[in-house]
C-alpha cells in the first residue's frame, strides 16, 4: 500500500488524465466512459503504472457513492413534465424489460459459459439493467437532439431500474449459495426497495426546497453544500431503511431540481462538476479494478454475451412493450440500441466476489467485458444510428446561461440569456415582432462588443445575446418564441395561461406560438376582438380552435392584455 501522500498524488494525476483525455472523446468517437476505464486498465497492475488494487470492498462502497452523486445530478436536471409524459413506458421498461432481457441473457450465459442456469441467469441480472451514469453522459453530450418523449424514456428508464437489478441478483444470489430458492420475501424486498426509496426521496426532496427557502446562510458556497446533503441523506436514509438509495436520490434531485430556491444555478453548476469528478474516480478506479489479462481468457465468451444481449435479449424484451405505449418501430429500435450497460454492472459483480461464490472471478470478467463492448460498440455508434432512424431533431433555443441574481432570493423572477444559433427561426424579426408574453421584457441586447438597450425596431442578428427578465412561469413560451423549429405548434405550449399583449400581430402570435387565429394576418389582437365580440368588456371570451381567448385589461380604449388557455381536449404532441 502506497504512503497517503503518495496516493494522493496518484489520484491527482489519474483525474488531471482523465479530464484532459475527455477531450478525445468527440474526436476519436468513444464515450468517455470507456476512455477513463481504459486508463484505469493502462494505471493497473498489467499497465504501465503497475498500480496493485484488489479491494473489491472499497471499490464496492466508492462506486455506490458516485453512482448515488451522478444520479443525483441527473435528477436534478430532469423535469417533472418529461416524467409525467413517460412514466408508463419507462416503468414497464425498468421492471418487465429488466426481468426478460436478463432472463435471455442469462439463458445464453449459462450455455456458453458451460454453467449451471441459475448462475448464468444470476450473470443475465447483473447485465439486465441499462446504467444511468453511461446514457445521461451518452444523451447530454453527444450533441444530438432527440425527440422529449424518446430523450426522457431513456434516462428515466436508466435512473429508475437498480431497483429491479438488484432484486434480482440478490435473489438469484440467494439461490446460488443456498440453494433455496428465495420465497415472498424476495417480492416484498422489491417493494420495500421501490415503496420507501420513493417515499423518502419525496419527503426529502420536498423539505429540501422548503428548507432552502427559510434559511440564510452566511456563505453562498454552502448552499450547493447543502443541497448534496440532502441528496446523500435521502441515499442514506432510504438505504438504512431497507429502500432503494439509487432510486431515492433520483427522485430527491428531481424535486429540488424543478423548485425554486436562492443560489440555484450555482448549485446545478457544482454539481455538475461533482458528477464529473464522479465519473471519472469511478470508471478509473473500475478499471484499476480488473485485470486486463485476465479478459483475454474470456473475450470470446464475452463478446457472444454481449451480442446476445445487443441484438437479441433487449430488442425482444422492450419491443412489444414500446410498440404497446404507441412508439414506432424507428423509436424501438433507437431505445433498443441505447441499452448502455456501464458502473452498475461492474458494482453488482462485486457481489458474487463479496459473498465468495466460486463462479465470482469469472462473472466479474465477462461482465466487465460485456460492459466495454456495451459501451464502445452502442455509445459511440449512437449519433449515426440516430440519424440513419431520422430521429434528430433541430435543436431548440434554449438558454446559454442563467444569471444569479443573488440579493432577489424571495422574488419569483429569474434574468435568462438566449444566444440566438443560424436556425433561429426570430433571425430577421425587429423585437415588438416576437409577442412576448406579458410579463417578460428584454432588458439588454449583446452584440459582438456593443451592448445596447432593446427598441422595437431592432432586427435581430445571428450570435445576438438577448438578456429577458422573466417570471418563471413564462419560460416555456419564450423558449417557444427562440426555437429552431418553425413553426412550434399550439399542442406543443404548456397547459398554462398564456397572457399575450393586445398590441401583437395575429401573424406575429400564430409564429411565436403556432396558435392560429383567423384571418392570421398583420391586424393587431386588440383589433381583432373588438370586431369579433360586441360588446367588449373585461372577461369576454372568443373560442377559437386551439382554446379560448380572454380579454384581461383594457389601457385607453385598447385592449392592453388577452390570455390564451389551451384547449384541452387537444393533447401535446407526444413525440
Amino acid at each position: 500500500m502506497f504512503p497517503i501522500d503518495h496516493q494522493i498524488l496518484i489520484a491527482a494525476v489519474l483525474l488531471f488524465a482523465g479530464v484532459i483525455t475527455s477531450k478525445l472523446s468527440p474526436r476519436i468517437g468513444l464515450p468517455v466512459l470507456v476512455i477513463f476505464l481504459g486508463i484505469g486498465m493502462l494505471a493497473g497492475e498489467d499497465g504501465i503504472g503497475r498500480i496493485q488494487f484488489d479491494d473489491v470492498d472499497t471499490a464496492h462502497a466508492l462506486g455506490t457513492l458516485a453512482l448515488a452523486i451522478i444520479l443525483f445530478d441527473g435528477g436534478l436536471q430532469t423535469s417533472l413534465s418529461s416524467i409525467k409524459l413517460v412514466w408508463k413506458p419507462a416503468s414497464a421498461l425498468a421492471t418487465i424489460g429488466v426481468a426478460i432481457t436478463a432472463g435471455i441473457t442469462g439463458a445464453a450465459a449459462a450455455y456458453i459459459l458451460n454453467l449451471s442456469l441459475p448462475v448464468g441467469f444470476l450473470l443475465g441480472a447483473i447485465v439486465g439493467s441499462t446504467d444511468a451514469a453511461a446514457v445521461f453522459t451518452i444523451l447530454r453530450n453527444a450533441g444530438i437532439y432527440l425527440s422529449p418523449r424518446l430523450k426522457s424514456t431513456l434516462e428515466i428508464e436508466s435512473a429508475s431500474n437498480d431497483p429491479m437489478a438488484i432484486f434480482l441478483t440478490i435473489g438469484l444470489l440467494q439461490l446460488v449459495t443456498t440453494n433455496a430458492p428465495p420465497g415472498s420475501e424476495l417480492f416484498i424486498l422489491f417493494i420495500q426497495q421501490i415503496g420507501i426509496g420513493a417515499i423518502i426521496g419525496l419527503a426529502i426532496g420536498y423539505s429540501a426546497v422548503r428548507l432552502f427557502n427559510s434559511i440564510s446562510l452566511q456563505a453562498p458556497g454552502l448552499y450547493p453544500v447543502m443541497v448534496s446533503a440532502c441528496g446523500l441523506l435521502s441515499f442514506g436514509a432510504s438505504a438504512t431503511l431497507g429502500g432503494s438509495g439509487f432510486f431515492s436520490v433520483f427522485i430527491t434531485g428531481v424535486i429540488i431540481g424543478n423548485g425554486r430556491f436562492v443560489y440555484q444555478r450555482a448549485t446545478f453548476l457544482f454539481h455538475d462538476g461533482l458528477a464529473w469528478l464522479s465519473q471519472i474516480g469511478m470508471f478509473v478506479m473500475l478499471g484499476l479494478l480488473v485485470t486486463p489479462s485476465s479478459l483475454i481468457h474470456v473475450w470470446r465468451e464475452g463478446l457472444l454475451i454481449a451480442l446476445v444481449l445487443i441484438f437479441i435479449a433487449r430488442p425482444l424484451a422492450i419491443g412489444p412493450l414500446l410498440a404497446y405505449f404507441g412508439f414506432n418501430k424507428r423509436e424501438i429500435a433507437l431505445v433498443s440500441w441505447v441499452g448502455l450497460r456501464g458502473s452498475v454492472p461492474i458494482i453488482l459483480a462485486i457481489f458474487p466476489l463479496i459473498f465468495g461464490l466460486p463462479q465470482a472471478p469469472l462473472l466479474f470478467n465477462v461482465v466487465f467485458f460485456v460492459v466495454l463492448i456495451s459501451a464502445t460498440l452502442q455509445g459511440s455508434t449512437l449519433p449515426l444510428i440516430a440519424r440513419k432512424l431520422k430521429l434528430i431533431e433541430p435543436p431548440p433555443a434554449t438558454p446559454s446561461a442563467t444569471l444569479e441574481i443573488a440579493a432577489l432570493a424571495n422574488i419569483d423572477t429569474d434574468i435568462v440569456r438566449y444566444t440566438l444559433g443560424e436556425n433561429a427561426k426570430s433571425l430577421g424579426l425587429t423585437i415588438s415582432q416576437l409577442a412576448l408574453p406579458e410579463g417578460a421584457v428584454i432588458a439588454m441586447v449583446v452584440r459582438g462588443n456593443d451592448v445596447f438597450p432593446p427598441r422595437g425596431s431592432t432586427k435581430l442578428e445571428k450570435e445576438d445575446h438577448l438578456f429577458i427578465v422573466l417570471k418563471p412561469g413564462l419560460r416555456k413560451f419564450v423558449d417557444c418564441i427562440f426555437s429552431t423549429i418553425a413553426p412550434c405548434l399550439a399542442t406543443d405550449l404548456p397547459d398554462d395561461e398564456l397572457l399575450l399583449k393586445g398590441s401583437s400581430t395575429l401573424e406575429d402570435i400564430f409564429r411565436s406560438y403556432g396558435i392560429i387565429i383567423e384571418p392570421t394576418n398583420d391586424i393587431s389582437l386588440s383589433d381583432f376582438l373588438k370586431q369579433s365580440i360586441t360588446p367588449l368588456t373585461i372577461g369576454s371570451e372568443l373560442r377559437i380552435d386551439a382554446g379560448t381567448l380572454t380579454v384581461q385589461s383594457f389601457q385607453a380604449q385598447e385592449i392592453a392584455t388577452v390570455s390564451f388557455t389551451r384547449n384541452p381536449l387537444i393533447k401535446p404532441n407526444a413525440t
